[in-house]
């Protein structure tokens, strides 16, 4: 009853509620064990480095052909979603990321960049299917006026898979017994071994809780779609793909969230490298405390940021969402170049003043890059495709989250080994600045369009009701 507290409430039946809140309880476990299987990859870095001597590009380019298999899985499963339902789609997703950690994890002894990247690869076509699956589930849970509010709300599920692996890197890299078993510290491989179990289990829990539609559950009618209200959640891949792919506003929601992917994936996954190298830590074994909360407390900061544009845009704009993450881009933009000139003059170093300050740039990054994540990568994909297109929608818009990711990740890698010598971290947060502010343009097209279809009733219904 709490979530649904702070949720505009529709007048629903008995007892549906409370077997909603199972239904997305079961999905956000599963997808939280989703990314415990791939931040894991982060504190395996420095141990990869040092074991393999890897450059700082070739792990950001590990990790961008990561994103660039995730975001083109997007695209080809989302579509496929909408065929088979966001459950089978979860599930597939769950077992193929299982297996690919534990090939990782077992299979990596080559230790050449071909062999990792080429895994990984495989681990970001196989969790794109997590997406648009929760996706499409949610979009026939919730009605258009909940969705914002609610992503935010999920994304502290989500989130809480990043928690879990940042609390549970640190004590696989310092080294356990357990009855027989010894792991001595620094053996990340570990990494990509342990978090597993811990899918497997979710994913348990959520076959055997999670259905499809209100009315697989027994509730008929408990949600009205305000697109297609006729029976099923499946169309043909025609159908789609012809929707989704001509709607007038995916293409700029698109853009956009290139620009969230390319800010949030890249301070996310090189937190670790700006760690050791900014600041001094050790990140293979004895990961300092100041890390440790830091990459704790930042998904915290990102589900506060997510939950409050989602209310905002539910409660304040009715649903709309552009306006609301225009504003939070130019935000963002701000915010991190202000921590570029921080870093320009030397303010960040292994010193107790550097070290604050750098971690907490980190914290206020987090919450805004993200703030964007709920309503541009979850609830307007659901205003765009309703219950039966969602999972297309979903998977175009978010597979420039993970494009933007692959860009500015390969980016970034390489202007780092020409800068950092002389400027440390700088140009990593110039880079992303300017982002921020190519988000902020393509939302504003976005609003304006709204705008001036909202004002002429000759308007293309699409985009009045988005």
């Amino acid at each position: 009853m709490a979530l649904d507290a702070l949720l505009a409430r529709p007048a629903y039946p008995p007892g549906f509620r409370g077997r909603r809140n199972l239904n997305w309880i079961s999905i956000g476990c599963l997808y939280a064990a989703y990314y415990m299987c791939r931040y894991n990859f982060r504190f395996a870095a420095p141990g990869m480095i040092a074991e393999f001597h890897f450059t700082t590009s070739q792990i950001t380019d590990m990790l961008a052909i990561w994103s660039l298999a995730y975001g083109t899985g997007q695209l080809i499963n989302g579509l496929l979603t909408d065929r088979i339902g966001g459950r089978k789609s979860l599930l597939i997703g769950a077992v193929g990321t299982i297996a690919i950690n534990l090939l990782f994890g077992f299979g990596s002894l080559a230790g050449t960049f071909t062999t990792f990247s080429m895994i990984w690869l495989l681990n970001g076509y196989l969790q794109s299917f997590g997406c648009p699956g929760m996706v499409k589930i949610n979009a026939a849970w919730f009605a258009r006026q909940e969705r914002g509010t609610f992503s935010g709300i999920f994304g502290l599920m989500i989130q809480l898979g990043q928690v879990a692996i940042s609390f549970l890197a640190p004590l696989i890299l310092a080294g356990f017994s357990f009855f027989a078993l010894t792991v001595p510290a620094g053996e990340w491989r570990w990494l990509f071994r342990i978090p597993p179990l811990f899918t497997a289990a979710a994913a348990l829990f959520m076959f055997f809780a999670a259905r499809e539609t209100p009315e697989e559950a027994g509730y008929p009618g408990a949600i009205k779609d305000e697109l297609d209200n006729s029976d099923g959640v499946t169309v043909s891949l025609l159908e789609s793909f012809r929707t989704i792919f001509t709607h007038p506003l995916v293409w700029f929601y698109a853009a956009a969230y290139a620009c969230t992917g390319a800010v949030r994936s890249s301070s996310d996954q090189i937190a670790i490298l700006y760690f050791q190298d900014q600041m001094g830590f050790d990140m293979k074994t004895n990961i300092p405390a100041a890390a440790r909360r830091t990459l704790e407390l930042m998904p915290l900061a990102a589900v506060v940021g997510s939950f409050l544009s989602g209310w905002i845009s539910d409660k304040v704009f009715k649903g709309h969402r552009s306006p609301v993450a225009m504003a939070l881009y130019l935000v963002e933009a701000i915010v991190i170049a202000v921590a570029a000139v921080i870093l320009f003059y030397g303010q960040v170093g292994p010193t107790a003043s550097g070290i604050i300050l750098g971690c907490t740039i980190l914290i206020l990054i987090s919450l805004t890059a993200n703030s964007t994540h709920s309503i541009v990568g979850s609830a307007a994909p659901m205003d765009i495709g309703g219950k039966k297109m969602a999972g297309f929608a979903a998977g175009v818009i978010d597979s420039f989250q993970y494009y933007g990711a692959a860009l500015s990740l390969a980016l970034t890698g390489r202007v780092l080994e020409i800068t950092k010598a002389q400027y440390g971290y700088t140009f990593w947060f110039v880079i992303m600045s300017a982002f921020g502010i190519f988000g902020a343009l393509a939302m504003n097209h976005v609003r304006r369009l709204q705008n001036f279809h909202r004002d002429h009733p000759q308007g293309d219904p699409r985009i009045k009701n988005c």
